[in-house]
């Protein structure tokens, strides 16, 4: 890695004696090796790598085993690339109390890969040429909320979102909780309710009553009809 690094980066990860739990999303596995030689000594960085995948399926998989804070995810992926990590891990980044935050770790600085994952729920995006000490800042400032980018690269979110209209309000959407809204996503993609309390961590007795609640505020009769009133809010 050489010296580019965070933008605002201030170094240093052990303060307080804090940890930050890591995986580690890459498909060469010499990078994962050296990402892992470089921050993963915790005593040193406060960063502890809990798991590593090399593809879409093995990522959600292992991060739903782990609830790691922060992942650390390469853009192109088998399997759909960092994208489709990040559609297929929402609920266990929109969770409330135990947030799975995404940091985007990739050779790529091409505006498309930077603006499709941060639209996809990404807190950030740096270049493999970052720094070690750089990357663990970044990682702790991500696992805090903030939203960290390489030098030169936020530019191209904030054009992207500066000529974007913004969306406009949807009173019905606005009526919902935050977890009536994952489950309507979740329920809207064909999961069932032992899958979606499996991977919302709640019951299935909870999940009926959201549902309830969701179809009652909603003034629909039944999830064929909720599914369609997502579809057509691209809610899915």
């Amino acid at each position: 890695m050489s010296s580019e690094g965070a933008q605002g980066g201030t170094g240093g990860g052990t303060e307080g004696g804090r940890t930050v739990r890591v995986v580690l999303v890459d498909d060469h596995r010499m990078f994962r090796t050296g990402v892992q030689a470089e921050i993963g000594e915790t005593g040193r960085t406060g960063v502890e790598v809990v798991g590593e995948a090399a593809d879409v399926d093995q990522a959600v998989t292992v991060i739903t085993a782990t609830r790691p804070e922060v992942v650390l995810l390469d853009v192109h992926l088998p399997g759909g690339g960092g994208v489709e990590v990040l559609r297929r891990c929402a609920a266990l980044s929109a969770d409330t109390e135990r947030p799975v935050r995404f940091l985007a770790l990739s050779v790529s600085d091409a505006a498309e890969d930077v603006i499709g994952v941060i639209r996809g729920g990404a807190r950030g995006y740096v270049t493999k040429t970052i720094t070690g000490t750089d990357l663990v800042d970044a990682v702790f400032r991500v696992a805090d909320g903030d939203a960290v980018f390489s030098p030169r690269l936020a530019g191209f979110v904030l054009d992207a979102f500066a000529s974007t209209d913004a969306p406009p309000v949807d009173e019905d959407l606005d009526r919902l909780t935050q977890r009536e809204r994952e489950v309507l996503r979740l329920i809207a993609r064909g999961y069932a309710y032992k899958e979606i309390a499996k991977q919302l961590f709640i019951s299935v007795k909870t999940v009926e009553s959201h549902v309830s609640a969701v179809l009652r505020k909603l003034q629909l009769s039944n999830r064929h009809e909720l599914t369609r009133w997502a579809a057509a809010r691209r809610l899915i």
